[in-house]
């Protein structure tokens, strides 16, 4: 998500060669070289020709059905998918087809605007929401090759803050976006509070423990769209990292992309139109106390096509404390995180460090060490 920032000048530099970039939508300004900026190192260059990743499958709908040898065959994949590699796909979800049909379309519609009408959302450096593409300033490197739009929903029934974000920000003429986000992110939240409840069953806490901490989420909504790239063997659209968030389920037009590393190397996933895939995030590894695996994910982009998808990033409420239930810590399972919000673990990525693959060991090093500090400036 973040680190530390580069020198203005380099930062500078880096905004006339993707200003170029982003002037044009289809990233066609570079017909033979991309900039160096957006070049990985030879060791993290993306795998074009993966193998498949075999991901499981989880009916929701028999989940919810009660009945008690469905309730056990879907928590017995959920549980070795978890503890493997943290991440999996539900299928008969209940969220119309329409809706996720028209989420896409204007993600189109949002991206294939001129650069002057999306800046007018700009996301401003330090803050996790607002259009961005790639050039805020928060890295000098190993740059992703796409163009996201984030924005906070609330689970406060009282607001519309989906809605109210796009009249803000964009105007009135794009009311209707988002009373369609509004809706999907809606939809959104109802199935993530049910796949909490799949996965409190999977862990043996119950159904309530993890929905009731969920309930009356603060959540991001991200809108991803990757251009073709004329170099994809040299880039990537988003580098190899694990969510900070707690979960997040995506919808996958149906171009390939989405890689997922799993017993030593990158597999891919192929999109499946009715499906959602779910992957767990740092915050529940930490609520799991290490028991479900904080899935390691990466974007790879093509020569031709366009590729786009909806990412839910669900986050609890800024007063919750991050700690796991009783039932998961004990003399063979001692606690492995430090208690924390949600608000400080954001704060971490956006200000102070770009998510990896060890985030949550770092800022677990950050909380103690901010602790020690308080602790000596108080004595």
């Amino acid at each position: 998500m973040a680190m530390l920032l580069a020198p203005r000048n380099t930062i500078e530099n880096i905004d006339m060669d993707v200003q170029k970039l982003s002037s044009d939508t289809s990233f066609q300004s570079y017909q033979s070289k991309i900039p160096s900026q957006f070049i990985w190192p030879d060791h993290e260059k993306p795998c074009l020709k993966p193998p498949e990743l075999e991901v499981p499958t989880i009916d929701l709908r028999a989940f919810l059905s009660g009945n008690p040898q469905a309730l056990s065959t879907v928590c017995s994949k959920v549980n070795e998918a978890c503890k493997k590699h943290g991440f999996f796909q539900v299928v008969n979800h209940g969220v119309d087809a329409k809706l996720i049909a028209q989420a896409h379309k204007l993600i189109d519609d949002f991206f294939g605007m001129q650069l002057s009408q999306k800046q007018r959302a700009q996301r401003k450096i330090g803050e996790h929401c607002g259009y961005a593409n790639s050039f805020i300033g928060r890295f000098s490197s190993k740059l992703p090759w796409k163009e996201t739009l984030s924005f906070r929903y609330s689970a406060d029934k009282s607001r519309k803050t989906v809605e109210e974000y796009f009249v803000n920000v964009m105007g009135d003429d794009f009311r209707q976006f988002g009373s369609v986000y509004q809706d999907y992110c809606e939809a959104m939240s109802n199935l993530s509070l049910e796949i909490m409840e799949l996965l409190g069953t999977s862990l043996g806490v119950g159904r309530e423990h993890f929905r009731d901490l969920f309930e009356g989420h603060d959540s991001v909504m991200r809108l991803n769209y990757y251009p073709p790239c004329q170099n994809p063997e040299l880039a990537l659209g988003t580098g190899p990292h694990c969510d900070p968030t707690s979960l997040t389920i995506l919808h996958q037009d149906q171009v390939k992309g989405l890689q997922v590393f799993v017993d030593g190397s990158w597999h891919s996933v192929t999109p499946k139109e009715d499906a959602f895939v779910v992957n767990i995030g740092d915050t529940f590894m930490a609520l799991s106390n290490g028991i479900f695996k904080s899935c390691l994910h990466r974007a790879v982009v093509n020569s031709k096509v366009v590729r786009k998808s909806l990412a839910f990033f669900l986050c609890p409420s800024a007063d919750k404390v991050i700690t796991p239930p009783k039932e998961l810590v004990n003399r063979e399972n001692q606690r492995i995180y430090p208690e924390f919000t949600w608000p400080s673990l954001l704060e971490f990525t956006q200000k102070h460090y770009r998510a990896d693959t060890r985030t949550l060991d770092a800022f677990s090093r950050w909380l103690q060490e901010k602790k020690q500090l308080t602790s000596i400036t108080m004595s």
